[in-house]
């Protein structure tokens, strides 16, 4: 019974009628693999919001617009649709945005409470732990990721964290409940492979005598693992081949080899930029792909440099200064990043961060505009939809409002890079999930109602 608590309150959340009306007919995700996705769409109603502003995610901003979600899909946006049978919202003085989407989060296994029992994000007991999964820490029952809702977050990936060379793989996670992270699983999306940069490695090992302890250091472990990754493959497809044996099973260098095949995405979290052009070397030397450089406090002095590598940047708005590789940083560098034509991402890395994801960017476009940049919302939004889908593999399914993607939406009161505007609702897969008028009907987790209450719940 309590177990099924959250799904029970979800239901309430997307209305009685929602949950009696029919079930969205998107199969359900199990590749039958272990910990494969077991993500179901939750039952949605056919829904016309009308009337509103809405920025599409692919550069486009239409005023007095409608948008169709139908079978838990974007059906159609434009003007003036029509279509029967369906609960129509008066959407006018509202603006919709794609779902918003977090690329660093750690909700789950830094979860509310912050006490160390709950303390799961980092195993920092080698410099090379490729071997673990951050899923196997998740707990769905963590609060915040209800309140990452009021945010807008539909979807996030979740890292584990950066004392080491190679911290373990991501997941990315729709946020929605689930009593299992399997449950929560976003179908279909690649995993990430977390590695990083700098003072974190150097200094964690460093400490205790151990390598690495330099930055000479750093870039010998990661080589060192690469070649051990690049002979196991060779094994592997020798073995395939019939010529010789394959290797014995090596879960560490499994997730590495998963890289250079090209399945698992690089998130190297990397302050400076020399040490991100060093890593482009790295890749080069081994032939893999960085898919995007995490806290990239100096992305904006190699712009050209991440394009030309089709690489993406995810950074702040204005945090950085906390240690000496993260001490070059201003305000600009996602509008620098974006003016270049580069990827760039505004991601938190923190638990109320992700409430705020439009509001970082903001800082930005401020910033940005008294520089001589001026970045309109409908470009500015892709930061924290398009983009960050782009950055976890996704953006086939979510992270523009187009035809047939997943019905992922938030609804804002207004512009939501207005500090006056709030999330009034969101729609993941086409069901309402999060609706700020009525927050009797909103999701709580069992953890909710009971502990985390009494101490104030999360932040």
């Amino acid at each position: 019974m309590r177990t099924r608590l959250p799904f029970l309150m979800l239901c309430a959340a997307a209305s009685l009628s929602a949950c009696n009306d029919r079930s969205s007919d998107e199969p359900a995700t199990n590749s039958g693999e272990a910990y494969g996705s077991r993500y179901q769409a939750l039952p949605a109603t056919s829904t016309l919001l009308s009337g509103a502003t809405v920025l599409t995610g692919t550069g486009e901003r239409l005023d007095n617009a409608d948008v169709l979600l139908q079978n838990g899909r974007i059906a159609a946006v434009g003007q003036d649709l029509k279509a029967p049978d369906v609960e129509r919202v008066d959407a006018s003085g509202l603006w919709i945005t794609p779902g918003i989407i977090d690329v660093h989060s750690h909700l789950g296994v830094y979860p509310s409470p912050g006490v160390d029992a709950h303390s799961d994000g980092n195993e920092a007991t080698a410099a090379n732990t490729a071997e673990v999964w951050a899923e196997h820490s998740v707990w769905p029952q963590d609060p915040g990721f209800v309140a990452a809702l009021a945010g807008g977050i539909t979807s996030l990936q979740i890292l584990p964290g950066s004392a080491n060379l190679f911290g373990g793989r991501g997941v990315t996670l729709k946020n929605v409940p689930g009593t299992s992270v399997m449950d929560m699983k976003f179908p279909g999306a690649p995993y990430g492979l977390k590695m990083a940069c700098g003072e974190n490695p150097k200094r964690v090992y460093g400490g205790r005598g151990m390598p690495p302890s330099t930055r000479m250091g750093n870039v010998a472990g990661y080589r060192s693992a690469w070649i051990a990754a690049s002979q196991y493959r060779d094994k592997q497809q020798k073995a395939a081949k019939g010529e010789g044996e394959a290797p014995d099973r090596d879960l560490k260098l499994e997730t590495l080899a998963g890289v250079l095949d090209g399945e698992i995405l690089i998130h190297n979290h990397c302050y400076r930029a020399d040490e991100m052009a060093v890593m482009l070397e790295i890749a080069k030397e081994f032939d893999y792909q960085i898919t995007a450089f995490h806290h990239a406090v100096e992305a904006y002095k190699i712009p050209d440099l991440l394009a030309e590598n089709n690489v993406c940047a995810a950074v702040w708005a204005d945090w950085w200064g906390f240690k000496m590789e993260a001490y070059d940083g201003i305000r600009e560098n996602a509008a620098i990043i974006d003016n270049a034509d580069a990827c760039a991402v505004i991601h938190s890395d923190d638990d109320l961060g992700i409430q705020r994801l439009n509001q970082e960017s903001a800082k930005v476009m401020g910033a940005a505009a008294k520089a001589g940049i001026e970045i309109p919302p409908e470009r500015a939004i892709r930061w924290i939809t398009a983009n960050a889908a782009q950055a976890l593999g996704i953006l086939d399914q979510t992270g523009t409002l187009e035809a047939d993607k997943m019905a992922d939406i938030t609804v804002w009161s207004g512009n939501p890079f207005s500090v006056y505007t709030t999330v009034e609702r969101v729609y993941i897969d086409g069901a309402l999930v999060y609706d700020r008028q009525r927050p009797e009907k909103n999701p709580l987790t069992d953890f909710s109602l009971g502990t985390a209450a009494v101490a104030g719940g999360a932040e």
